[in-house]
């Protein structure tokens, strides 16, 4: 009782606010998904589909993910450390997406240059990948979205990086799908002239994490 007394009544924590910047949130909107304009939204059958076949990638990766990592990369593979942002953006994406360069020469048409147009998600690289460098990288590429448009190249490996998520979700992960969810919707929005090719990329993005991952929280959100 005595040590109690000498307690003070209100204690304020002493936060170094540096800590906490790397796991800042509050620049995220939690409005939720814009509602797809007209003719844009997808079917449930669709989606359910999409959903179907979404989960056998994930239980046939899972499954071979020991295979796969036995296998070797290609000599011209050289996969970044888990906190070089830029290079897993120009390994992802390629110097000529990163660059933002629309044409090829045609002297790179007539091979593929990995360099240039990025590594696409082969199951060799994906299973190397664990669960801190997924969610590492797929913060990278959500980050990009966010300022850029989307691209075929982007499309594959979210799709690839959201196939690797384990869960239960950690919250980190669970704030970055939403935040991707989003800014799909947003985009979508935006999408005047109605690539299907786009919309349908969009769409299954926003699908995924709604219907598969974040049922509870986000199943009463326009997919």
């Amino acid at each position: 009782r005595i040590e109690a007394a000498r307690c003070p009544d209100v204690v304020v924590a002493q936060i170094d606010p540096r800590k906490l910047r790397k796991k800042q949130t509050v620049n995220i909107s939690i409005s939720g998904c814009q509602p797809a304009p007209e003719g844009f939204s997808p079917t449930l059958k669709w989606q359910q589909q999409q959903v179907a076949n979404f989960s056998a990638v994930r239980q046939s990766l899972n499954k071979h993910r020991n295979h796969w990592q036995s296998q070797h990369l290609d000599s011209n593979v050289t996969m970044p450390k888990s906190e070089d942002e830029e290079g897993w953006k120009k390994f992802c994406l390629g110097e000529r997406v990163y660059s933002e360069i629309d044409t090829l020469s045609d002297a790179e048409n007539l091979g593929i240059d990995y360099i240039k147009v990025g590594f696409p998600p082969l199951l060799s690289i994906v299973s190397r990948m664990n669960q801190a460098t997924v969610t590492s990288v797929l913060e990278y590429l959500i980050s990009w979205f966010g300022e850029k448009k989307f691209t075929p190249e982007l499309g594959r490996w979210l799709y690839a990086l959201l196939a690797c998520l384990e869960k239960p979700l950690l919250p980190e992960a669970h704030s970055l799908i939403r935040q991707l969810a989003r800014r799909c919707s947003e985009v979508r929005v935006l999408e005047e002239n109605k690539n299907e090719e786009q919309i349908s990329a969009l769409n299954l993005l926003i699908c995924l994490v709604s219907r598969y991952f974040d049922q509870r929280d986000l199943a009463d959100e326009p997919s």
